[in-house]
Parts: C-alpha cells; structure tokens; sequence
C-alpha cells in the first residue's frame, strides 16, 4: 500500500507512514546516486562513440536501460505516493536495425529529458530522497550525546563536537542536542511523506514533457490510436486466417464427407459408416478449434467469472508453477479486464518460455487512488535478463497498455529474478 494512501488520522498511521518513508527515501536515495552516475556516464560515453561507429551497436542498449530506470522511477511514484509520471516515448519500429534504433532514440525529446533528469536524479534527486530518513536518523545522534557520549568528544571544558547547530561541551549543551533530536523527529513525524512527494514531484517536473498537457494528451490518444487500429486490423487478419484454414476447411471437408455418404447408404454402408465417423471427428475438430478461437478473442471464464479467475484459469495450465493472488472488490470495464488479461497471459508465455524459471508469481490488486489503478506484478524466479526490445514481445504489451494510459515496467537483473510491473487507470464496478 502506498504512503499516500495510509491511515495518518491516527498516530501509530502517521508514524508508520513517516518512518515508511524514510526507509524508502533511503532506498531512493542509494538508487538514485548509484544508478544515476552510472547510466549517464554509460550514455555520454556510448553517444560519444556513435561516430566511430561503435554507439550505434551500444547506444540503444544504454538507452533502454535509462528508459527502463526512468519508467522504475515512475512506477514507484504512483505507488508510493500517486504522483503519476506518464512516459512520452516515440515508438521504435519493429525490427528495426542498429542505426534506425540509435537515432530514432537519440530524435526523441524523451531521451534528452532522460538524461537530464538522471543529472537531477544524482544531485538534487539524492538530497530531497535522503532528507525524510535523514530527519529520522540524525536525532539518534542527538539522542546519544544527551546520554553521555559527549563525554568521548570533550572533557567539559572545551567544545569537543557540533550537533547541528549546537556546540557540544559538556552535560548542559549536550541536553540542547538531544532536544534538537526531539524536534528534528517531531519534523519528520510531520515532513517526511511530504518530502518524500517532493522528490518525485521534482522527478515529475523534469521527466515529464514539457508540451501543454492537452498538446500532449492529444498526441498520446493519436499515437495509441494508431496503435489499437492497427492490432485490432491484425487480430482480424488472425481469426480469418484461423477460421478460413481450420474450422472452414474441416467444415467443408464434412459436408463434402455427408454428401458421399447418401449415396453410399445403399450401395456401400460399411463406407458409408467409416465416412460418417470420419465427418464426426472432423466436427470434434472443427468445435475444438472454434473453442480456441473464441477462447482467443475473449476467454468465457473472463466474461462469465472476471478477471481473477481468468488468470487463475490460466495458470493452470501453465507447465510452470503458478501462484496467483487477487485482491479485486470488483470488476474493471470489458475493455480493461481484456486488455490485462491477454497481457498477463503474454508477460506468462514469455516467462515459461524464455526465463528458465520453475516457479512464478502474478499478484493483482486495485488501489482507489486518482480514479483507481490495476496493478499487476508477475514475478519469477528464472535467469533474468528481459528487455524492453523489439523481441521480447514487452513492447507490444506496452502498446496494448498505452491505449488506456497504462504504462510497464520490467526489472529483470542478470540471474533474476524478473518482476514485469503493469499499471491501468480504471475504475472497478
């Protein structure tokens, strides 16, 4: 549950909501030194090299794993504190080479305001992250020195130490510093989730585009738009190709199969019984992959049952070990339930497929924040490694996503695990 979203009414909420977010503005704070100074210094040197030739094998790697960081960073904005970053990325073609990927990604505005954030992201980033656990840590020091370990510094006669503002020399002044540790966490139990907030407004401010919001929103529709044309043009190509090479070629073939068999009825009946089991298999046939089809489209068990249950259905007959957790109160629109469904199902192909994995995780909860969100992490435990590229089939799960605002974020370390992270604005009924 996220910080924003806790009980503060009550002081034992409040105090679990300051020291939450002091413990991940700490997290924060490590992240966003390491991996900050990392990826920039990896992109300035790789778009360095472009023109030996080199970045453009190199460069497009960096670069996904800058998108991949950022798009973390936005996740964990909206779930711990609902401040919504939404990404702005132009989309890559698929199967597109080295170069057409090096500077399709290096044209992108998005790009640059990446590597500007991860400038940010290092220095201002890191302060405005450290500062809730900081206000939570520091008064121990303070607290320390009232007890007596002033005593280590000085000798009462001159000052040995500085808390804060107060010059430590002896029981007297090393009091005042236990009382600045007393205020200094009574300004945490007030400041620290809104320092946390801070943080990744700032993130926000910088990462987010800086067209008009109504600009951009028109964009975003346009390109999802596109998008959802598109797939929706190749789903029909799919269930014609299906329907015109399965189930209509075995229907014909039976029909052609009873034709036979009234003239054979009293010529040849032994014939004719071989040709009647004959059509009957072919209409066992015909139904199964009529059923597939259908289950294809739009599964009965997701119509009839929801979304939940879907998924449970679905791990079933899954060859890996699946263990799937719902928290719904109800149920999201059509649309949506479909949309996180056959993603899901994508994200657990690919995991049994490709991960080596031989247990894994979906966990699917909805929190009513900003309208309300579906979260959806699937997790497992295989050799990690997953990216955000042409092949893995993530970006097209990214696009079904985008056509209702939803964004994906993938942390998949070398030797795993993998987590595949899926957020969709919508309301449940």
């Amino acid at each position: 549950m996220d910080t924003g979203s806790r009980d503060t009414r009550t002081v034992g909420g409040r105090t679990r909501a300051a020291v939450t977010a002091g413990a991940r503005g700490l997290a924060l704070a490590v992240v966003a030194l390491a991996g900050s100074i990392t990826l920039f210094v990896l992109s300035v040197v790789s778009i360095a090299l472009v023109p030996l030739g080199f970045g453009i094998v190199t460069t497009p790697w960096v670069l996904t794993g800058v998108r991949a960081f950022a798009n973390w960073r936005r996740l964990v904005a909206a779930q711990w504190c609902g401040v919504r970053i939404p990404p702005a990325y132009r989309p890559l073609a698929e199967g597109a080479n080295p170069w057409a990927r090096t500077f399709g990604m290096l044209g992108d505005p998005a790009t640059w305001r990446d590597l500007g954030w991860l400038l940010v992201d290092m220095t201002a980033g890191f302060v405005t992250a450290l500062l809730p656990a900081a206000l939570l840590i520091y008064p121990v020091e303070g607290f320390a020195l009232a007890a007596g370990l002033w005593r280590v510094f000085t000798d009462g006669s001159r000052v040995g130490w500085w808390y804060g503002f107060v010059p430590v020399s002896g029981q007297g002044s090393a009091l005042l510093a236990g009382l600045l540790g007393a205020a200094l966490l009574a300004a945490a139990y007030v400041l620290a989730p809104p320092l946390l907030r801070f943080h990744f407004l700032l993130t926000r401010s910088v990462l987010a585009t800086g067209q008009g919001e109504l600009t951009e929103r028109v964009r975003v529709l346009t390109e999802t738009r596109r998008d959802a044309v598109d797939t929706s043009a190749a789903e029909l190509r799919r269930i014609e190709r299906d329907l015109h090479d399965g189930a209509q070629a075995r229907l014909v073939a039976m029909g052609m199969d009873l034709g036979t068999v009234e003239t054979l009825l009293d010529k040849d009946p032994a014939k004719a019984r071989e040709l009647l089991a004959q059509a009957r298999r072919a209409s066992a046939e015909a139904l199964g992959e009529l059923r597939d089809l259908v289950r294809g489209i739009h599964p009965p068990v997701l119509a009839e049952r929801g979304l939940g249950d879907a998924v449970r259905a679905l791990a079933l007959r899954l060859p890996v070990a699946t263990e799937v957790t719902v928290e719904l109160a109800g149920r999201p629109a059509a649309p949506v339930e479909s949309a996180a469904y056959f993603a899901i199902s994508e994200v657990l192909t690919n995991a049994v497929k490709h991960s080596g994995a031989d247990r894994i995780w979906v966990d699917l909860h909805h929190v009513p924040q900003e309208g309300g969100l579906l979260r959806i992490a699937v997790t497992d435990n295989g050799r990690g490694g997953a990216v955000l590229t042409g092949g893995s089939g993530l970006p097209g799960i990214e696009r079904r996503l985008g056509t209702f605002d939803g964004i994906l974020a993938v942390s998949s370390p070398a030797g795993g695990p993998t987590m595949v992270t899926m957020e969709i604005p919508c309301a449940l009924s």
